[in-house]
């Protein structure tokens, strides 16, 4: 079935409540204007109890139940945590750890992802299920597993990786090439020499993880990856057998390092995440996690899987979202792209590790909480907004660069400083677009650039074989493209690009990048950019110009008066080298100067802490505007329109205090 309005709902467990509970369930859910339950994500162990023994007695009760009181279900395949006795009798379904110890029953992401124990038995349910269920026609999705994670280091990997190895690379004298074993004198001579990169082998712990070959454990990266996505779509495929006409996905988790989303979203139907901020983060940075599961299928609508109603319990202060703050985030979500509104949990446990984990229903069981009346003023309000917003898209002509063998790569890298952070580096140029309320995409190196005016590929240690033509023929046909220190060094294989970095990007930033400055921790460089002066921290890269001008140089040390942002004019278009990592109040200035100069416009001026994004849809055009601000806040009516939440209209140009953590979405009248 296709949803006709924001699904709002979450995860339900009534398997770890007496039946008696459920009815009162069904009441409360309808008094918050709940309409859809995600269910069967943790029951493997009692739907089989055993080898030869399934039993669908509660499920059955479960779905039914649903069903009858009209609730949409995701519903799940319940392969997250295999049964104890598949430990007990089949231990090559335990995963082993990087320092090469084998776990026992416990925990959860516990299962190997190359044991043939853990594919046969998962696929083998996901399959019944989809038999059992696939004539209920309130099924709105299928939820493989949940949030995969974590990788393995046992035989069976072991094996599976060496197999992995040979179709990658064919023999094994391009893998000696490759991983460039002759250094040290680790040449193989036959593909049982591979062993997994771990604490036995070749990685080791010094404040992180470091390892002797990079090519080694960036490819064990990448087949871990493959590997779990292989779990998921061993299942997507059975499901998708039986009930071709269901969308199928599992929630991710915004940027988690061990699995490459952008492979992984090319075999999901939609993209579903976990929202899970910490209680200081601040706006962009939500929306950046948003940004990034909107660009992981090219601007197709997500979904918000799950989000806290109140508190979480695993961060190190668990804080609870003050009023209006879960209506706030909520509506954050459907401004990025979700046509969905998700929680965990919808009845809080009585024990483990989630019991204070807040709920729709909390442990006082009745609906006379303020998070049960926030939630349930939330879903009055989602039923009159209906189905306007579904599937609507941003527009952006700026487009900011994220890749996953990049990250590992950067930080696996042997130097030059431990306090390389490819995450951070891109969060330093989505903050200042997003918090000067311009529209930004967040894409993959294959990605189309066509239709952007400007692209940023922040950190790009590994310019991956192709990528410099893409962003070659882009800034010859007219666009400004920005990139930064340490960037250009590698190929795909973290094999250095000879001939002086940033190698492939060398002739489109007109620059030789000679040498590289480390800055120890607390202290900085520094450089004057449009009169004011900003700090160069983390590296200083030392370059030489072939072409480019100088728009700033180093005031200190040995190299001072060297260039440390160039500009570079090839084609009709223009690339712009940072090299080093600066303070905001620099890439405040220097990325709207960019915007100002290809013309490209925010969705509003605001004050700082109110954040606007414009999608659209065949329905028209939705200005959302949401004040993150602890007090009100005075700002400007952008557009004319009518205010869906509250019927009030409104003229371009109208001054209006809005509230805080208060939200406006303004249907636009006509065209903007």
């Amino acid at each position: 079935m296709t949803p006709k309005k924001i699904l709002y709902g979450g995860d339900y467990n009534p398997e770890q409540w007496p039946e008696e509970v459920w009815e009162e369930d069904m009441r409360m859910f309808k008094l918050a204007h709940i309409d859809t339950v995600t269910v069967n994500v943790f029951s493997w162990a009692s739907l089989q109890p055993s080898e030869n023994v399934y039993d669908f007695t509660k499920l059955d009760k479960i779905m039914k139940m649903a069903r009858d009181n009209g609730l949409n279900v995701c519903l799940a395949t319940s392969t997250a945590v295999h049964p104890a006795w598949m430990a007990r009798k089949y231990p090559d379904v335990l995963r082993t750890e990087h320092n090469g110890t084998r776990r026992k029953f416990g925990s959860r992401h516990n299962s190997c992802p190359n044991s043939p124990t853990y594919r046969k038995y998962s696929v083998a349910l996901a399959s019944k299920i989809a038999e059992r269920y696939q004539d209920f026609d309130n099924i709105v999705a299928w939820h493989v597993s949940n949030e995969y994670s974590g990788n393995c280091y046992c035989e069976n990997c072991e094996k599976a990786f060496r197999v992995w190895l040979k179709e990658r690379y064919q023999t094994i004298e391009e893998l000696n090439r490759v991983w460039n074993l002759a250094f040290w004198g680790h040449t193989m001579y036959d593909w049982d020499d591979v062993v997994v990169p771990n604490l036995q082998s070749e990685e080791w712990f010094w404040e992180y993880t470091r390892t002797n070959f990079q090519s080694i454990s960036l490819d064990y990266q990448r087949f871990q990856s493959e590997s779990i996505l292989e779990c998921y779509k061993l299942e997507r495929d059975v499901l998708k057998a039986v009930t071709p006409q269901l969308p199928v996905t599992t929630n991710l988790m915004g940027f988690h390092k061990p699995l490459d989303y952008q492979m992984w979203a090319k075999e999901m139907d939609f993209v579903s995440w976990d929202n899970y901020p910490e209680w200081n983060a601040y706006p962009a940075q939500i929306a950046m996690c948003h940004d990034l599961m909107r660009g992981l299928k090219q601007g197709q609508a997500f979904w918000l899987m799950e989000q806290t109603p109140g508190v979480t319990n695993w961060h190190p202060y668990c804080s609870l979202k003050r009023p209006g703050v879960m209506r706030l985030w909520s509506y954050q979500a459907v401004a990025h792209g979700s046509d969905t509104v998700m929680f965990f949990q919808m009845r809080r446990s009585v024990g483990a590790c989630e019991k204070y984990h807040s709920a729709v229903i909390e442990h006082v069981g009745n609906e006379n909480t303020r998070v049960f009346r926030e939630i349930t003023a939330l879903g009055e309000e989602l039923d009159r907004l209906g189905g306007k917003t579904l599937g609507a898209k941003a527009k952006a002509k700026v487009a900011i660069v994220f890749d996953w063998d990049n990250w590992w790569a950067a930080e696996y890298s042997a130097g030059p400083s431990k306090l390389i952070n490819y995450h951070q580096e891109v969060t330093q140029y989505y903050r200042s677009l997003a918090e000067a309320n311009i529209p930004v995409d967040i894409i993959g190196v294959t990605d189309d650039l066509n239709g952007y005016d400007l692209v940023i590929a922040p950190l790009l240690y590994m310019c991956k074989d192709g990528f410099d033509e893409k962003i070659r023929g882009f800034v010859k046909a007219g666009g400004s493209f920005v990139t930064t220190y340490f960037s250009g060094y590698v190929e795909d294989h973290d094999l250095v690009v000879l001939g002086g970095y940033p190698a492939r990007l060398r002739d489109i930033l007109g620059i030789w990048v000679e040498e590289t400055d480390a800055i120890v921790e607390g202290q900085s460089n520094h450089f004057i950019y449009e009169g004011e002066r900003h700090s160069a921290t983390i590296l200083c890269d030392l370059l030489h110009l072939e072409g480019a001008e100088a728009l700033s140089t180093y005031e200190d040390d040995f190299y001072a008066g060297m260039p440390v942002l160039t500009k570079n004019k090839f084609g009709s278009g223009t690339a712009y080298y940072v090299a080093t990592r600066s303070d905001k109040a620099f890439y405040d200035k220097f990325l709207l100067e960019l915007c100002k100069e290809k013309g490209i416009e925010a969705v509003m001026t605001a004050p700082d802490g109110i954040e606007a994004t414009l999608r659209e849809n065949e329905n028209g055009q939705f200005v959302f505007i949401l004040n993150h601000n602890d007090e009100a806040t005075e700002i400007e009516i952008p557009y004319n329109g009518k205010n869906l939440l509250n019927g009030a209209e409104y003229k371009a140009g109208e001054m209006l205090m809005l509230a805080s953590k208060d939200v406006m979405i303004i249907e636009v009248a006509g065209e903007k």
